[in-house]
């Protein structure tokens, strides 16, 4: 992973546009080729982004990113304050706990909960940004993203949003659809879960193990 700290300002030119003005920022340039813009707030959350796979076409003041589609982010340098490089290996990915687990497991035993006909591709899909919890077919052979959550935040939102952009370029499971799944969903994470036409459903994890009732509740 490639860390720069630099003052710049960044253009996005593709099927929107988008400028961020002269202010220093962090540069992130990772080992699957993702270009990422960070301020010193907002948590994870870059101010702008390109996914790989991408190029990193380096000149004295500009950097341009280009993906496969044409589009540009174009970084402009004014003065490189920090640049390192750190070599991190294979991350053994993000261990879930176990009620998190439990109900991806469940739902990857009978994923005709999460919607009528529904026939599991796979658990944990890898892609070159993680594992999506499990991958589908809805009932007319169409590709469903599911991401499962115990507590659906704005962040679990913002993850399948990125699992279904770079699944989406895969013309063999392209078009993907998302569901976002959880025993809980909050409300700003609903509305932006929908807004991106994303599906919410609310688990019941007692009745997915048979314990209390047999249904689940859909939205």
């Amino acid at each position: 992973m490639r860390l720069v700290i630099a003052r710049c300002s960044v253009d996005y030119i593709g099927r929107l546009t988008a400028h961020l003005p002269l202010a220093t920022r962090l540069l992130m340039v990772k080992a699957d080729g993702s270009v990422s813009i960070h301020a010193d707030d907002r948590a994870y959350k870059p101010l702008n982004w390109m996914s790989p796979p991408c190029r990193v076409e380096e000149a004295p003041g500009v950097w341009r990113v280009v993906n496969k589609a044409g589009e540009e982010l174009r970084i402009t340098i004014e003065e490189v304050l920090h640049d390192t490089s750190h070599e991190l290996g294979v991350d053994p990915g993000l261990i879930k706990d176990g009620v998190e687990a439990h109900l991806q497991e469940l739902l990857a035993a009978t994923p005709s909960v999460l919607g009528e006909g529904y026939t599991l591709i796979r658990r944990e899909y890898p892609t070159a940004i993680g594992p999506v919890d499990l991958l589908c077919r809805d009932a007319d052979g169409a590709t469903i993203a599911v991401e499962v959550k115990r507590r659906g935040e704005i962040d679990g939102v913002e993850q399948l949003t990125r699992y279904l952009e770079l699944l989406g370029r895969d013309p063999l499971l392209a078009p993907v659809s998302g569901v976002f799944a959880a025993q809980e969903i909050k409300p700003q994470a609903r509305v932006l879960a929908e807004d991106r036409g994303i599906r919410c459903v609310v688990l019941d994890y007692h009745a997915l193990r048979g314990i209390t009732r047999d249904e689940m509740t859909l939205f």
